[in-house]
């Protein structure tokens, strides 16, 4: 190497020192300035609502406002990208989801961005199983013969999907292979017309873990949960494993911010993220949608998303599932 390129990577290697030492000076100021976190969803739905709820509380702790900005699109894909380019300074958060860095990376092709290199974990916040779920009307009143009418009906049985690589639409891919019948995904833009169409009849059943309100109106009926034992929510509903099928899956979401993010901030949002959840008035509130609380550390949500990663992905290699 030439004496120039030396004095070059000296002088490198001493600016990114001084950056490095800027950002380990920054957590004494942080947060200055409101901080944006963007939901990878649609508003109103199961990742916006614990984003909104958790922010409302950690505004407190920080001092500072929480603008909860929405970026839908592609299945999250657009939102995540955008945050991943932010500076990773902490003052722009991703609000994700089981299918953002859960199902996508495990199971897409080509995604554009790493999610594990590109983030850092902040906070699992929380996590819930799915339900899955016929209208009122139904001619199904129980799993085993929604099973029965996929295998004697006259045309595939059609299940609803807010999207390609959601965790609805791996639960009904789970359950189509379990069952061994021929089940079809229709995909929507989101939760809400996917409820909505299975509500007219539109499609035949759907994994969902945002109805609660459309089972207490008595316009949808519960056959079963997704969850290691049954579900808070709806305690009546036995569970897949109860039925015989080796299924247990739930969705999850939390805070992670861009890599590089200094990890004296990193720990201070953790901090105001497990103080909000352990309050009483936001244990109530995710509670009621449904939510199991999880919290902890950020090494325990880099690892539990590994595992996910992991294991999606072997699901995806033994039923060669791969999305476009």
């Amino acid at each position: 190497m030439r004496r120039g390129s030396i004095a070059a990577a000296a002088m490198c290697g001493i600016f990114s020192a001084l950056i490095g030492a800027a950002h380990a000076q920054a957590p004494d100021s942080y947060p200055d300035r409101p901080i944006k976190v963007v939901v990878p969803a649609a508003a109103g739905g199961v990742t916006d609502t614990p984003a909104r709820i958790l922010t409302n509380r950690m505004r407190d702790t920080l001092g500072q406002t929480f603008v909860v900005e929405n970026q839908g699109g592609a299945g999250g894909i657009l939102g995540s990208e955008s945050v991943k380019r932010a500076p990773p300074d902490g003052y722009t958060l991703l609000y994700v989801n089981a299918a953002t860095h859960g199902l996508l990376p495990a199971l897409k092709k080509s995604l554009s961005y790493d999610a594990i290199k590109d983030f850092v974990p902040i906070v699992m916040a929380v996590r819930a199983p799915l339900a899955v779920v016929v209208r009122s009307d139904s001619p199904y009143k129980t799993l085993a013969e929604l099973a029965k009418g996929a295998t004697g009906a006259s045309r595939s049985l059609n299940y609803g999907s807010p999207g390609p690589g959601n965790t609805s639409h791996l639960v009904g891919i789970m359950l189509t292979q379990a069952s061994k019948t021929a089940m079809q995904a229709v995909h929507y833009r989101g939760e809400a017309p996917m409820i909505q169409d299975l509500i007219s009849g539109q499609i035949d059943f759907a994994a969902s873990n945002i109805i609660r309100s459309h089972v207490e109106a008595g316009t949808l009926r519960v056959l079963a949960t997704t969850g290691g034992k049954r579900w808070f929510a709806f305690p009546d509903a036995p569970t897949l494993k109860e039925l015989g099928y080796p299924v247990e899956y739930y969705a999850w979401s939390g805070f992670v911010a861009p890599a590089g993010t200094p990890q004296a901030v990193v720990d201070r949002i953790n901090t105001s993220a497990n103080l909000a959840l352990a309050e009483p008035d936001v244990t109530r509130a995710l509670t009621a949608n449904g939510f199991e609380i999880v919290g902890g550390k950020p090494e325990i949500f880099a690892k539990a998303m590994s595992s996910y990663i992991a294991d999606v992905s072997q699901i995806g290699r033994s039923n060669n599932l791969a999305i476009d």
